[in-house]
């Protein structure tokens, strides 16, 4: 390969990579399987501590 192509070559690839960072996907971020459990329990415990919080408020009212 002659000289100039090579540095075309070099230009045009790091143009390439500074344009693909320029427009990043829509898709959504991943989240693994364990995360998800993670967020699934803590979710249950919100809701768990909130009923909880809801059934102590009622009891008190009274």
């Amino acid at each position: 390969m002659n000289r100039k192509k090579k540095i075309n070559q070099i230009l045009k690839s790091k143009q390439k990579k500074q344009n693909a960072k320029l427009h990043k996907s829509n898709k959504p971020r991943y989240i693994s399987k364990a995360e998800r459990a993670k967020m699934e329990a803590e979710e249950q415990n919100a809701e768990l501590f909130d009923a909880s919080a809801n059934n102590e408020d009622g009891i008190q009212a009274e």
